[in-house]
């Protein structure tokens, strides 16, 4: 897919500048210890000043900048060396001071919302009880005091708090329960008898619920005042939800918040990765107990795992997802929001949670951690069986050194086995081409197909495709080169699941930079490729560029997708020549309530436009381009500005993940 330029070079250079500029105040301030423990060595200074150097040299603004802002290995490292730790301290300090800023502009509710969303609120025509479940176990009691009062200060008044203290040794808990017990009969506590742990706690707060909906809270965790006034306007729009989920942030202890996690609408690839629900959920009550409440021997991820078995009693329409943050999560000392090593047994009990639920609904799936995010998750599904054959399709003219690297790539590194190749000739002349399609026909595996017609990427898929001999096709650019030896594994036995349509590999430029992560809708007017130059293996924002997903485009750069999904559509659109023909082909899959998939676990390497050229440049752009741009606003209107996987938070400025000045909301949750 051809991305369209965004912005001139001049703001691009000042917005360069300016970040640099910006980092370098900040480094100065951590460096003389005001925000760091214990000042920095002077060899460590140099070092890291060293590091910063030479990075700057040898990638230039661009890539300073781009290391910087994309949570490398050694900006997000946790532990490491003093440089990864300092580096990583300016990073989150840098968008800590962003995101507050931002929160300031666009998060804050005036008097004047306040009023309307009272009045609003008051004209709901449906208005659940919500029952908000809290255990309790030695909280804090200025954390557990906070939890409680933010409750109390909700918009929406049709709520109960359902407390199990879970037989806690600080004998102030307890008075802090009675206290507020006393002050409010919407307020009901129970205080066990023994330590039975959060999943028992969780449930004996579920049997005091009476609400039709429940609402999980954490013991030192804080709900904004609209928290549940927005969730009932959604469940007004969408009465039969069975689970409604939120954006979420983190709140450290002097109150500031930080780390804000917008999520995409529900995508189950990503739901199996991490716990895409957590923070805020809402369950209907009826189905938590159907499902038989909050499992023993899965703490630590035991709403995870209740969230796993609702999701297998209900389909995808009646999961919503409300685009605004409305949990804030406590990082303090403990907690899980503070450091992913705070509760490693927690890791365990997800990847058990998750299996289990494999085990029920797919069986043969497995679940592990992921590569570069061990606290995740990486899924790896069964291949049909017998295999379905895959017909690889290769357009190519000529360029025999591009072409050469592509097939032998394929011949050499993948171990699916039964599959053939089909390289569209569109017009070659020159006689080492001819002679090395000779040497290639010795292959029985490999054919040739002739197509002498003006370049038209549409149509050299389309002929193809209609005398493919798999059941399933795999559409590759002649420009790549494979990577990993069990891509092609990977991306049929996604691509053979029920409801997928297509499916998009994580392709790399040479120099190990991003070039595919999926496709956005919106940036550049129609769409643009996600992560663009994040470095190889970073995890972006919440792990989303080393994690599997749903998204609604992916580059047919390589592609893969059964053959009767494919033939359904009728195949790419021969009206889009050049651009944009695998963005309408994978929008007119999700038409059709498929949805398309993109994993890392696929990995190539992309030498990007060297064969054709690309279709378009910073300065000019073809009429070609033009023309079918304006085809794609035409076909698929808002659709482009609104892509359920691209939070409504984020600036369609560019498609790194990045907030928008102001978000992107038509209207205020509480407009009807």
């Amino acid at each position: 897919m051809t991305d369209a330029p965004t912005e001139s070079p001049a703001k691009a250079l000042a917005v360069r500048v300016s970040r640099i500029v910006l980092v370098r105040l900040i480094a100065v301030r951590v460096l003389v210890g005001r925000w760091w423990r214990r000042p920095p060595r002077p060899r460590d200074v140099s070092g890291t000043i060293g590091d910063a150097w030479r990075l700057l040299r040898e990638s230039g603004p661009r890539g300073f900048v781009r290391a910087f802002n994309a949570g490398t290995h050694a900006l997000a490292v946790e532990g490491g060396s003093l440089t990864g730790n300092l580096l990583g301290r300016i990073h989150r300090l840098f968008e800590g001071a962003l995101y507050r800023r931002w929160v300031r502009q666009f998060d804050q509710l005036s008097p004047e919302d306040l009023q309307a969303i009272r009045a609003a609120t008051a004209r709901l025509a449906y208005r659940p009880l919500f029952s908000v479940l809290m255990p309790v176990y030695n909280t804090d009691e200025r954390w557990l005091r906070a939890a409680i009062e933010s409750v109390r200060g909700q918009l929406y008044d049709n709520w109960e708090l359902c407390i199990a203290d879970d037989h806690s040794t600080d004998a102030r808990v307890g008075k802090v329960l009675r206290e507020f017990q006393s002050l409010h009969s919407r307020i009901k506590v129970h205080f066990r008898t023994v330590n039975g742990h959060i999943s028992a706690a969780s449930n004996t707060a579920l049997g005091l619920a009476s609400g039709e909906f429940i609402v999980l809270l954490d013991h030192d965790d804080v709900l904004p005042g609209h928290a549940l006034a927005a969730v009932a306007h959604e469940l007004n729009r969408h009465p039969d939800a069975d689970i409604v989920y939120s954006d979420e942030d983190r709140l450290d202890e002097r109150g500031k918040r930080y780390d804000p996690y917008f999520k995409p609408d529900w995508s189950p690839e990503l739901f199996y990765s991490q716990n895409l629900i957590s923070h805020l959920g809402v369950y209907r009550t009826a189905t938590v107990r159907q499902v038989g409440g909050f499992r023993e021997g899965l703490e630590g991820s035991q709403d995870y795992d209740l969230a796993l078995r609702i999701v297998e009693q209900t389909e995808p329409r009646r999961i919503r997802h409300i685009p605004y943050v409305l949990y804030h999560w406590r990082a303090i000392k403990g907690s899980a929001a503070r450091s992913t090593g705070e509760k490693v047994y927690a890791h365990g009990a997800a990847r058990r949670a998750v299996q289990e639920h494999l085990d029920r609904t797919s069986p043969g799936a497995t679940c592990e951690p992921a590569p570069d995010l061990v606290y995740h998750q990486r899924i790896r599904y069964a291949l049909p069986d017998p295999r379905p054959h895959v017909t690889i399709i290769i357009p190519t003219r000529d360029r025999v050194d591009v072409l050469s690297r592509c097939v032998s790539g394929v011949t050499s590194r993948s171990t699916y086995g039964d599959y053939d190749i089909v390289i569209v000739d569109n017009g070659s002349t020159e006689a080492e081409t001819h002679a090395y399609f000779e040497r290639l026909r010795q292959d029985p595996r490999i054919s040739i197909l002739r197509v002498d017609e003006p370049f038209n990427f549409s149509r050299l898929n389309n002929l193809a495709a209609a005398r493919a001999r798999g059941s399933v096709l795999c559409f590759l650019n002649n420009d790549v080169d494979v990577i990993a030896h069990g891509w092609l594994e990977e991306m049929v036995s996604l691509a053979s699941r029920a409801g997928v349509g297509a499916v998009g590999a994580m392709l790399y430029y040479p120099n190990d930079t991003v070039q595919h992560a999926g496709v956005i809708l919106g940036p550049g007017g129609v769409a643009a490729h996600a992560h663009l130059g994040l470095t190889r293996g970073a995890a972006a924002d919440h792990g989303r560029a080393v994690l599997a997903q749903a998204l609604s485009v992916v580059t047919a750069a390589c592609l893969v997708v059964r053959k009767q999904v494919f033939d359904a559509v009728e195949g790419f659109d021969e009206t889009l020549a050049v651009a944009y023909n695998d963005v309408d082909f994978c929008l007119r899959l999700r038409a059709r309530g498929l949805r398309n998939v993109w994993t890392p676990f696929a990995e190539l390497y992309h030498f990007e436009g060297v064969s054709r050229g690309r279709d378009d440049t910073a300065f000019e752009v073809r009429p070609g381009f033009l023309a079918e741009t304006q085809l794609m606003k035409d076909r698929w209107g808002d659709q482009l500005k609104e892509d359920p996987y691209f939070n409504l938070n984020f600036s369609l400025l560019r498609a790194d993940f990045r907030l928008g000045y102001p978000p992107r909301h038509q209207r205020r949750w509480w407009d009807h």
